[in-house]
Protein backbone atom coordinates (compact mmCIF):
# COMPACT_ATOMS: atom_id res chain seq x y z
CA UNK A 1 0.00 0.00 0.00
CA UNK A 2 1.20 3.95 -0.60
CA UNK A 3 0.93 5.97 1.98
CA UNK A 4 0.72 9.95 0.95
CA UNK A 5 2.10 12.49 2.95
CA UNK A 6 0.33 15.91 1.35
CA UNK A 7 1.56 19.35 1.91
CA UNK A 8 -1.31 21.17 5.04
CA UNK A 9 -3.04 23.67 3.44
CA UNK A 10 -4.88 25.79 6.68
CA UNK A 11 -3.14 28.82 6.96
CA UNK A 12 -0.48 29.20 9.39
CA UNK A 13 0.56 25.59 9.45
CA UNK A 14 4.39 24.34 9.07
CA UNK A 15 3.88 20.77 10.49
CA UNK A 16 4.62 17.88 8.14
CA UNK A 17 2.86 14.75 8.86
CA UNK A 18 6.15 12.49 8.66
CA UNK A 19 9.99 13.01 8.50
CA UNK A 20 12.55 11.76 6.49
CA UNK A 21 13.44 9.39 9.69
CA UNK A 22 10.01 8.32 9.61
CA UNK A 23 9.59 7.69 6.19
CA UNK A 24 12.46 5.03 6.36
CA UNK A 25 10.90 3.31 8.61
CA UNK A 26 7.47 2.84 7.14
CA UNK A 27 8.98 1.42 4.10
CA UNK A 28 11.23 -0.86 6.31
CA UNK A 29 7.30 -2.13 7.59
CA UNK A 30 6.56 -2.59 3.53
CA UNK A 31 4.82 0.34 2.33
CA UNK A 32 5.51 2.64 -0.32
CA UNK A 33 5.90 6.39 0.33
CA UNK A 34 4.95 10.07 -1.57
CA UNK A 35 5.49 12.74 -0.37
CA UNK A 36 3.95 16.07 -2.02
CA UNK A 37 6.42 18.61 -3.36
CA UNK A 38 7.00 21.16 -0.74
CA UNK A 39 5.30 19.73 1.70
CA UNK A 40 7.98 19.58 5.00
CA UNK A 41 10.14 22.85 3.50
CA UNK A 42 8.43 24.67 6.64
CA UNK A 43 9.17 22.33 8.89
CA UNK A 44 12.81 22.39 7.41
CA UNK A 45 12.79 18.99 5.89
CA UNK A 46 13.37 19.07 1.94
CA UNK A 47 12.14 17.06 -1.16
CA UNK A 48 15.42 16.30 -0.86
CA UNK A 49 15.86 14.99 2.53
CA UNK A 50 12.78 12.77 1.71
CA UNK A 51 14.15 11.61 -1.85
CA UNK A 52 17.19 9.97 0.00
CA UNK A 53 15.02 8.09 2.65
CA UNK A 54 13.16 6.65 -0.19
CA UNK A 55 10.13 8.33 -0.65
CA UNK A 56 8.45 9.16 -4.28
CA UNK A 57 8.16 13.45 -4.73
CA UNK A 58 4.71 14.19 -5.97
CA UNK A 59 3.96 17.41 -7.87
CA UNK A 60 0.28 18.90 -6.64
CA UNK A 61 -2.15 17.64 -4.10
CA UNK A 62 -4.31 15.83 -6.52
CA UNK A 63 -1.98 13.06 -7.86
CA UNK A 64 -0.40 12.73 -4.42
CA UNK A 65 -4.09 11.83 -2.86
CA UNK A 66 -5.57 10.29 -5.44
CA UNK A 67 -2.71 7.74 -5.71
CA UNK A 68 -2.07 7.06 -2.11
CA UNK A 69 -4.22 4.04 -0.09
CA UNK A 70 -3.76 5.87 3.00
CA UNK A 71 -3.14 9.79 3.79
CA UNK A 72 -1.25 10.89 6.54
CA UNK A 73 -2.78 14.67 7.65
CA UNK A 74 -2.02 16.62 10.32
CA UNK A 75 -4.92 19.43 10.05
CA UNK A 76 -8.50 18.88 9.46
CA UNK A 77 -9.23 17.95 5.90
CA UNK A 78 -10.77 20.41 3.95
CA UNK A 79 -14.03 20.14 1.93
CA UNK A 80 -11.60 20.30 -0.77
CA UNK A 81 -9.41 17.56 0.15
CA UNK A 82 -12.20 15.32 0.97
CA UNK A 83 -13.05 15.52 -2.48
CA UNK A 84 -9.80 14.47 -3.76
CA UNK A 85 -9.59 11.27 -1.67
CA UNK A 86 -9.76 7.91 -3.73
CA UNK A 87 -13.13 5.75 -2.67
CA UNK A 88 -12.68 2.98 -0.16
CA UNK A 89 -9.15 4.81 0.64
CA UNK A 90 -7.72 5.02 4.30
CA UNK A 91 -7.01 8.40 6.23
CA UNK A 92 -4.98 9.22 9.58
CA UNK A 93 -5.42 12.20 11.41
CA UNK A 94 -6.89 15.26 13.62
CA UNK A 95 -10.60 14.89 12.82
CA UNK A 96 -12.46 16.07 16.14
CA UNK A 97 -15.25 14.11 14.74
CA UNK A 98 -17.64 16.14 17.75
CA UNK A 99 -17.18 19.72 16.41
CA UNK A 100 -17.09 18.40 12.49
CA UNK A 101 -20.61 16.70 11.78
CA UNK A 102 -20.56 17.42 8.35
CA UNK A 103 -17.04 16.72 7.82
CA UNK A 104 -17.83 13.45 8.84
CA UNK A 105 -20.73 13.00 6.60
CA UNK A 106 -18.47 13.81 3.65
CA UNK A 107 -16.11 11.33 4.86
CA UNK A 108 -18.41 8.98 5.37
CA UNK A 109 -19.81 9.71 1.61
CA UNK A 110 -16.51 8.55 -0.20
CA UNK A 111 -16.52 5.24 1.65
CA UNK A 112 -13.06 5.86 3.64
CA UNK A 113 -12.20 4.26 6.70
CA UNK A 114 -10.90 7.21 9.00
CA UNK A 115 -9.35 7.04 12.14
CA UNK A 116 -8.92 10.07 14.41
CA UNK A 117 -5.74 10.05 16.59
CA UNK A 118 -7.40 13.29 18.53
CA UNK A 119 -9.68 9.97 19.34
CA UNK A 120 -7.18 7.28 21.12
CA UNK A 121 -8.00 6.08 24.08
CA UNK A 122 -5.43 7.73 26.33
CA UNK A 123 -6.64 5.80 29.26
CA UNK A 124 -4.82 2.28 27.39
CA UNK A 125 -0.89 2.57 28.84
CA UNK A 126 -0.32 0.69 25.25
CA UNK A 127 -1.63 3.35 23.76
CA UNK A 128 0.76 6.05 25.26
CA UNK A 129 3.21 5.63 22.16
CA UNK A 130 0.48 6.79 19.82
CA UNK A 131 -0.73 9.62 21.62
CA UNK A 132 -0.10 12.63 19.37
CA UNK A 133 -2.41 14.44 21.50
CA UNK A 134 0.21 14.64 24.50
CA UNK A 135 3.65 15.09 22.34
CA UNK A 136 2.10 17.83 20.89
CA UNK A 137 0.29 19.50 24.16
CA UNK A 138 4.06 18.65 25.28
CA UNK A 139 5.72 21.19 22.52
CA UNK A 140 3.06 23.37 22.56
CA UNK A 141 3.51 23.98 26.51
CA UNK A 142 7.46 24.66 25.78
CA UNK A 143 6.48 27.37 23.20
CA UNK A 144 4.46 29.06 25.46
CA UNK A 145 6.59 29.78 28.10
CA UNK A 146 9.75 30.92 25.14
CA UNK A 147 6.54 33.52 24.04
CA UNK A 148 6.60 34.79 27.04
CA UNK A 149 9.64 34.98 27.85
CA UNK A 150 10.03 36.61 24.61
CA UNK A 151 7.54 39.98 25.40
CA UNK A 152 8.54 39.46 29.00
CA UNK A 153 11.03 42.68 30.05
CA UNK A 154 13.32 41.46 32.10
CA UNK A 155 15.02 38.14 32.85
CA UNK A 156 13.66 35.10 34.45
CA UNK A 157 16.42 34.20 36.60
CA UNK A 158 17.35 36.22 39.81
CA UNK A 159 20.57 38.08 39.16
CA UNK A 160 22.57 39.97 41.89
CA UNK A 161 25.25 42.20 39.22
CA UNK A 162 27.61 45.24 39.92
CA UNK A 163 24.34 47.48 38.40
CA UNK A 164 21.75 46.25 40.82
CA UNK A 165 19.40 43.04 42.13
CA UNK A 166 16.99 41.64 39.72
CA UNK A 167 14.05 39.57 41.43
CA UNK A 168 13.53 36.10 39.72
CA UNK A 169 9.98 36.37 37.41
CA UNK A 170 7.14 34.99 39.09
CA UNK A 171 5.49 32.78 36.41
CA UNK A 172 1.63 31.57 37.43
CA UNK A 173 0.65 28.39 35.37
CA UNK A 174 -3.35 27.76 34.93
CA UNK A 175 -3.62 23.89 34.38
CA UNK A 176 -1.29 20.86 35.09
CA UNK A 177 -1.90 18.82 32.22
CA UNK A 178 0.85 17.59 29.64
CA UNK A 179 1.28 21.23 28.40
CA UNK A 180 1.23 23.05 31.76
CA UNK A 181 3.70 20.41 33.36
CA UNK A 182 5.90 21.12 30.29
CA UNK A 183 5.35 25.03 30.58
CA UNK A 184 6.37 24.45 34.83
CA UNK A 185 9.56 22.65 33.76
CA UNK A 186 10.44 24.98 31.22
CA UNK A 187 9.86 28.47 33.35
CA UNK A 188 11.70 26.21 36.32
CA UNK A 189 14.63 25.83 34.40
CA UNK A 190 15.00 29.17 33.21
CA UNK A 191 14.92 30.40 36.97
CA UNK A 192 11.55 32.20 37.35
CA UNK A 193 9.40 31.16 40.60
CA UNK A 194 6.63 28.98 39.49
CA UNK A 195 3.14 28.62 40.87
CA UNK A 196 0.47 25.58 39.05
CA UNK A 197 -2.73 25.43 39.94
CA UNK A 198 -5.25 22.41 38.27
CA UNK A 199 -8.72 21.01 39.69
CA UNK A 200 -6.95 18.14 39.90
CA UNK A 201 -5.60 17.69 43.14
CA UNK A 202 -3.19 13.89 42.21
CA UNK A 203 -1.08 16.19 40.23
CA UNK A 204 0.06 18.44 42.98
CA UNK A 205 3.32 16.03 43.34
CA UNK A 206 4.22 16.17 39.73
CA UNK A 207 4.21 19.89 40.10
CA UNK A 208 6.57 20.01 42.81
CA UNK A 209 8.94 17.53 41.20
CA UNK A 210 9.29 19.84 38.57
CA UNK A 211 10.46 22.40 40.74
CA UNK A 212 7.13 24.36 40.75
CA UNK A 213 4.78 25.04 43.82
CA UNK A 214 0.97 23.69 43.60
CA UNK A 215 -1.54 26.44 44.51
CA UNK A 216 -4.80 24.66 46.14
CA UNK A 217 -8.00 26.19 45.64
CA UNK A 218 -9.70 25.88 49.28
CA UNK A 219 -12.96 24.21 48.24
CA UNK A 220 -13.04 20.24 48.64
CA UNK A 221 -14.09 18.72 45.33
CA UNK A 222 -12.38 16.26 42.77
CA UNK A 223 -11.93 17.46 38.79
CA UNK A 224 -11.19 14.57 37.12
CA UNK A 225 -12.98 14.06 34.41
CA UNK A 226 -11.19 10.68 32.53
CA UNK A 227 -8.95 10.70 29.46
CA UNK A 228 -6.40 13.05 31.20
CA UNK A 229 -9.06 15.97 31.10
CA UNK A 230 -10.63 17.99 33.79
CA UNK A 231 -14.57 18.09 34.39
CA UNK A 232 -16.36 21.14 34.54
CA UNK A 233 -16.54 22.16 38.48
CA UNK A 234 -18.88 23.29 40.31
CA UNK A 235 -20.52 26.51 40.60
CA UNK A 236 -19.22 27.00 44.61
CA UNK A 237 -15.79 25.34 43.39
CA UNK A 238 -15.22 28.02 40.28
CA UNK A 239 -15.92 31.09 42.72
CA UNK A 240 -13.27 29.87 45.33
CA UNK A 241 -10.75 29.31 41.95
CA UNK A 242 -11.99 33.13 40.97
CA UNK A 243 -10.54 34.28 43.81
CA UNK A 244 -7.71 32.50 43.92
CA UNK A 245 -6.40 33.34 40.62
CA UNK A 246 -7.80 37.06 41.22
CA UNK A 247 -4.65 36.61 44.04
CA UNK A 248 -2.32 35.30 41.88
CA UNK A 249 -2.92 37.81 39.43
CA UNK A 250 -2.20 40.73 41.69
CA UNK A 251 1.21 39.09 42.40
CA UNK A 252 2.50 37.29 39.33
CA UNK A 253 4.36 38.60 36.38
CA UNK A 254 3.32 35.96 33.76
CA UNK A 255 -0.17 33.99 33.62
CA UNK A 256 0.13 31.10 31.08
CA UNK A 257 -3.69 29.51 30.91
CA UNK A 258 -3.80 25.95 29.52
CA UNK A 259 -7.21 24.86 30.75
CA UNK A 260 -9.44 23.05 27.97
CA UNK A 261 -12.80 20.60 28.46
CA UNK A 262 -13.36 18.26 25.40
CA UNK A 263 -16.38 18.93 23.45
CA UNK A 264 -16.48 22.39 25.22
CA UNK A 265 -15.72 26.27 24.75
CA UNK A 266 -12.27 26.90 27.06
CA UNK A 267 -13.45 28.28 30.85
CA UNK A 268 -13.04 31.99 31.13
CA UNK A 269 -10.80 32.05 34.20
CA UNK A 270 -9.01 34.94 33.96
CA UNK A 271 -11.10 38.38 34.10
CA UNK A 272 -10.81 41.51 32.67
CA UNK A 273 -10.84 43.01 36.05
CA UNK A 274 -7.37 40.54 36.99
CA UNK A 275 -5.85 41.96 34.24
CA UNK A 276 -6.12 45.35 35.09
CA UNK A 277 -4.90 44.13 38.78
CA UNK A 278 -1.84 42.54 37.20
CA UNK A 279 1.87 44.90 36.94
CA UNK A 280 2.34 46.69 33.87
CA UNK A 281 5.08 44.89 31.56
CA UNK A 282 3.05 41.46 33.07
CA UNK A 283 2.19 38.83 29.81
CA UNK A 284 -0.52 36.29 29.66
CA UNK A 285 -0.07 33.53 27.35
CA UNK A 286 -3.28 31.92 26.76
CA UNK A 287 -2.90 28.55 25.07
CA UNK A 288 -6.82 27.71 25.02
CA UNK A 289 -6.76 30.86 22.27
CA UNK A 290 -8.10 28.56 19.64
CA UNK A 291 -11.24 27.52 22.03
CA UNK A 292 -12.13 31.44 22.50
CA UNK A 293 -8.95 31.42 25.35
CA UNK A 294 -9.30 31.24 29.20
CA UNK A 295 -8.95 35.18 29.25
CA UNK A 296 -11.82 37.31 28.63
CA UNK A 297 -9.39 39.99 26.24
CA UNK A 298 -7.62 37.14 24.65
CA UNK A 299 -7.63 37.70 20.63
CA UNK A 300 -7.16 34.89 18.91
CA UNK A 301 -4.40 34.27 16.95
CA UNK A 302 -2.91 37.76 17.66
CA UNK A 303 -0.99 39.33 20.77
CA UNK A 304 -2.31 42.64 21.95
CA UNK A 305 -2.04 44.84 24.84
CA UNK A 306 -4.86 45.69 27.20
CA UNK A 307 -4.67 47.27 30.85
CA UNK A 308 -0.58 47.38 30.24
CA UNK A 309 -0.71 43.69 29.97
CA UNK A 310 0.85 41.72 26.95
CA UNK A 311 -1.95 39.04 26.00
CA UNK A 312 -0.88 36.64 23.79
CA UNK A 313 -3.67 34.44 21.72
CA UNK A 314 -1.64 32.38 19.51
CA UNK A 315 -3.02 29.29 18.48
CA UNK A 316 -0.46 27.99 16.57
CA UNK A 317 2.46 27.32 18.73
CA UNK A 318 3.11 23.84 17.61
CA UNK A 319 4.00 25.49 14.10
CA UNK A 320 6.52 27.73 15.66
CA UNK A 321 8.58 24.94 16.84
CA UNK A 322 7.18 22.87 13.47
CA UNK A 323 10.69 20.61 12.99
CA UNK A 324 10.23 19.14 16.45
CA UNK A 325 6.20 18.73 16.46
CA UNK A 326 6.40 16.94 12.89
CA UNK A 327 9.36 14.52 14.12
CA UNK A 328 7.05 13.78 17.52
CA UNK A 329 4.13 13.67 15.49
CA UNK A 330 5.41 11.60 12.61
CA UNK A 331 6.68 8.68 14.93
CA UNK A 332 3.46 8.93 16.82
CA UNK A 333 1.81 7.69 13.47
CA UNK A 334 4.44 5.72 12.46
CA UNK A 335 3.93 3.76 15.95
CA UNK A 336 0.16 3.35 14.92
CA UNK A 337 0.88 2.27 11.70
CA UNK A 338 3.20 -0.25 13.04
CA UNK A 339 -0.10 -2.03 15.49
CA UNK A 340 -1.93 -1.57 12.20
CA UNK A 341 0.33 -3.48 10.30
CA UNK A 342 2.23 -6.12 12.43
CA UNK A 343 2.87 -8.33 9.37
CA UNK A 344 5.55 -5.76 8.10
CA UNK A 345 3.94 -6.52 4.48
CA UNK A 346 3.03 -3.08 4.15
CA UNK A 347 -0.94 -3.53 4.16
CA UNK A 348 -3.04 -2.10 7.09
CA UNK A 349 -5.64 -4.57 8.82
CA UNK A 350 -7.82 -1.83 10.87
CA UNK A 351 -8.37 -5.28 13.73
CA UNK A 352 -12.27 -3.73 15.69
CA UNK A 353 -11.68 -6.21 18.05
CA UNK A 354 -8.04 -3.92 19.32
CA UNK A 355 -9.54 -1.34 22.02
CA UNK A 356 -6.86 1.10 20.88
CA UNK A 357 -7.63 0.78 17.16
CA UNK A 358 -11.49 1.02 17.77
CA UNK A 359 -11.25 3.89 19.45
CA UNK A 360 -9.65 5.70 16.65
CA UNK A 361 -11.73 4.47 13.93
CA UNK A 362 -14.36 6.74 13.35
CA UNK A 363 -15.69 5.82 10.28
CA UNK A 364 -14.67 2.06 8.80
CA UNK A 365 -15.34 1.54 4.80
CA UNK A 366 -18.03 4.59 4.66
CA UNK A 367 -19.64 3.43 8.22
CA UNK A 368 -19.86 6.03 11.10
CA UNK A 369 -17.97 4.01 13.72
CA UNK A 370 -18.05 7.15 16.67
CA UNK A 371 -18.16 7.15 19.47
CA UNK A 372 -16.27 3.98 20.30
CA UNK A 373 -17.67 2.44 23.19
CA UNK A 374 -15.79 2.33 26.37
CA UNK A 375 -12.22 0.14 25.97
CA UNK A 376 -12.15 -2.98 28.04
CA UNK A 377 -9.82 -1.91 30.86
CA UNK A 378 -8.74 -4.61 33.64
CA UNK A 379 -10.37 -4.36 36.66
CA UNK A 380 -8.79 -2.64 39.61
CA UNK A 381 -7.47 -4.56 42.10
CA UNK A 382 -9.05 -5.32 45.42
CA UNK A 383 -7.88 -3.15 48.74
CA UNK A 384 -6.02 -5.68 50.72
CA UNK A 385 -7.67 -5.85 54.42
CA UNK A 386 -5.88 -3.57 56.34
CA UNK A 387 -3.25 -5.34 58.23
CA UNK A 388 -2.99 -5.57 62.11
CA UNK A 389 0.16 -3.13 63.20
CA UNK A 390 3.12 -5.49 64.28
CA UNK A 391 5.03 -4.44 67.08
CA UNK A 392 8.12 -3.55 65.71
CA UNK A 393 11.12 -5.98 66.19
CA UNK A 394 13.88 -5.11 68.21
CA UNK A 395 17.32 -5.27 66.37
CA UNK A 396 20.62 -3.23 65.61
CA UNK A 397 19.71 0.10 64.43
CA UNK A 398 16.25 0.68 66.54
CA UNK A 399 15.50 1.18 69.52
CA UNK A 400 13.38 -0.97 72.09
CA UNK A 401 11.71 -1.40 75.36
CA UNK A 402 14.13 -0.27 77.93
CA UNK A 403 15.50 -2.85 79.99
CA UNK A 404 14.60 -3.35 83.60
CA UNK A 405 16.85 -2.67 86.28
CA UNK A 406 16.68 -5.86 87.90
CA UNK A 407 17.52 -7.93 84.57
CA UNK A 408 20.77 -5.19 84.57
CA UNK A 409 21.72 -6.20 87.75
CA UNK A 410 21.41 -10.30 87.18
CA UNK A 411 23.43 -10.05 83.90
CA UNK A 412 26.46 -7.08 85.43
CA UNK A 413 26.37 -9.73 88.40
CA UNK A 414 26.92 -13.15 86.07
CA UNK A 415 29.57 -10.88 84.36
CA UNK A 416 31.45 -10.14 87.47
CA UNK A 417 31.23 -13.55 88.97
CA UNK A 418 32.94 -14.74 85.38
CA UNK A 419 35.77 -12.41 85.55
CA UNK A 420 36.24 -13.57 88.86
CA UNK A 421 36.44 -16.84 88.39
CA UNK A 422 38.89 -16.23 85.67
CA UNK A 423 41.12 -13.76 87.16
CA UNK A 424 41.29 -16.22 90.04
CA UNK A 425 42.65 -19.55 87.69
CA UNK A 426 44.04 -18.03 84.42
CA UNK A 427 47.31 -16.86 83.54
CA UNK A 428 48.18 -13.02 83.22
CA UNK A 429 49.28 -13.60 79.70
CA UNK A 430 45.30 -14.88 78.96
CA UNK A 431 44.10 -11.87 80.77
CA UNK A 432 46.03 -9.26 78.83
CA UNK A 433 44.87 -10.95 75.73
CA UNK A 434 40.98 -11.23 77.19
CA UNK A 435 41.07 -7.83 77.87
CA UNK A 436 41.51 -6.84 74.62
CA UNK A 437 38.79 -9.55 72.98
CA UNK A 438 36.05 -8.05 75.50
CA UNK A 439 37.16 -4.08 74.97
CA UNK A 440 36.69 -5.20 71.22
CA UNK A 441 33.60 -6.78 71.94
CA UNK A 442 31.89 -3.83 73.99
CA UNK A 443 33.22 -1.36 70.75
CA UNK A 444 32.20 -2.93 68.07
CA UNK A 445 28.70 -3.18 69.95
CA UNK A 446 28.45 0.61 70.25
CA UNK A 447 29.90 1.16 66.83
CA UNK A 448 27.52 -1.33 64.53
CA UNK A 449 25.02 -1.60 66.70
CA UNK A 450 23.55 2.16 67.56
CA UNK A 451 24.08 3.07 63.62
CA UNK A 452 20.97 2.44 61.44
CA UNK A 453 20.66 0.09 59.21
CA UNK A 454 21.14 2.20 56.08
CA UNK A 455 24.57 2.98 56.95
CA UNK A 456 25.50 -0.63 57.59
CA UNK A 457 26.78 -1.26 54.38
CA UNK A 458 29.46 1.62 54.38
CA UNK A 459 30.27 1.00 57.92
CA UNK A 460 31.40 -3.18 56.66
CA UNK A 461 33.63 -1.42 54.32
CA UNK A 462 35.39 0.71 56.56
CA UNK A 463 35.99 -1.71 59.42
CA UNK A 464 37.01 -4.02 56.32
CA UNK A 465 39.58 -1.32 55.57
CA UNK A 466 40.52 -1.16 58.95
CA UNK A 467 41.21 -4.98 60.00
CA UNK A 468 43.77 -4.32 57.45
CA UNK A 469 46.05 -3.45 60.08
CA UNK A 470 47.08 -7.07 60.35
CA UNK A 471 49.78 -5.95 57.68
CA UNK A 472 51.38 -4.88 60.86
CA UNK A 473 52.04 -8.46 61.36
CA UNK A 474 53.39 -9.31 57.95
CA UNK A 475 55.60 -5.99 58.18
CA UNK A 476 57.25 -7.55 61.20
CA UNK A 477 58.11 -10.79 59.50
CA UNK A 478 60.14 -9.07 56.71
CA UNK A 479 61.74 -6.56 58.62
CA UNK A 480 65.88 -6.57 58.95
CA UNK A 481 66.90 -8.93 61.88
CA UNK A 482 67.04 -7.63 65.22
CA UNK A 483 70.75 -6.52 66.30
CA UNK A 484 70.74 -9.24 68.91
CA UNK A 485 71.02 -11.80 66.47
CA UNK A 486 67.72 -12.96 66.67
CA UNK A 487 66.45 -15.97 63.87
CA UNK A 488 64.06 -14.34 61.31
CA UNK A 489 61.60 -16.37 59.46
CA UNK A 490 62.54 -18.55 56.81
CA UNK A 491 61.85 -17.67 53.03
CA UNK A 492 58.76 -19.11 52.53
CA UNK A 493 57.13 -17.08 55.41
CA UNK A 494 58.76 -14.24 54.23
CA UNK A 495 57.02 -14.67 50.50
CA UNK A 496 54.27 -15.29 52.62
CA UNK A 497 53.86 -12.15 54.58
CA UNK A 498 55.04 -9.96 51.61
CA UNK A 499 51.63 -11.57 49.24
CA UNK A 500 49.78 -10.90 52.92
CA UNK A 501 50.88 -6.92 52.48
CA UNK A 502 49.96 -6.85 49.19
CA UNK A 503 46.65 -8.00 49.58
CA UNK A 504 45.86 -6.35 52.76
CA UNK A 505 47.22 -2.93 50.76
CA UNK A 506 44.36 -3.40 48.29
CA UNK A 507 41.92 -4.07 51.22
CA UNK A 508 42.70 -1.26 53.03
CA UNK A 509 42.59 1.20 50.05
CA UNK A 510 39.66 -0.17 48.39
CA UNK A 511 37.81 0.03 51.60
CA UNK A 512 38.16 3.80 52.31
CA UNK A 513 37.17 3.83 48.65
CA UNK A 514 34.12 2.21 48.57
CA UNK A 515 33.40 3.88 51.73
CA UNK A 516 33.82 7.19 50.45
CA UNK A 517 31.70 6.78 47.42
CA UNK A 518 28.66 4.94 49.35
CA UNK A 519 28.53 7.65 51.96
CA UNK A 520 28.74 10.89 48.48
CA UNK A 521 25.29 9.22 48.17
CA UNK A 522 23.80 9.82 51.64
CA UNK A 523 24.99 13.49 51.19
CA UNK A 524 22.32 15.91 48.92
Amino acid sequence: MRIGIPAETLVGEKRVASVPDVVEKLIKLGFTVAVQSGAGDAANFSDDAYRTAGAAIIDGAAKLWADSDIVFKVSVPTTEEVGLMREGGHLIGFIWPAQNPELMQQLAAKKVTVLAIDCLPRMLSRAQKMDALTSQAGVAGYRAVIEAANVFGRFFNGQITAAGKVPPAKVFIAGAGVAGLAAIGTAAGLGAIVRANDTRAEVADQVKSLGGEFVKVEYEEEGGGGGGYAKVMSEGFQQAQREMYAKQASEVDIIITTALIPGKPAPKLITAEMVKSMKPGSVIVDMAAERGGNCELTEPGQAVVKHGVTIVGYTDLNSRLAKQSSTLYGTNLFRLTEELCKTKDGIINVNMEDDAIRGLTVIKDGVVTWPAPAPKLPPAAAKPAEAKPIAAAKGHGAGGAPVSASKIALIFGIAALAFLFIGAYAPAAFLAHLTVFVLACFVGYMVVWNVTPALHTPLMSVTNAISSIIAIGALVQVSPPLLGGEARPDDLIRWLAVAGIMLTTVNMFGGFAVTRRMLSMFRK
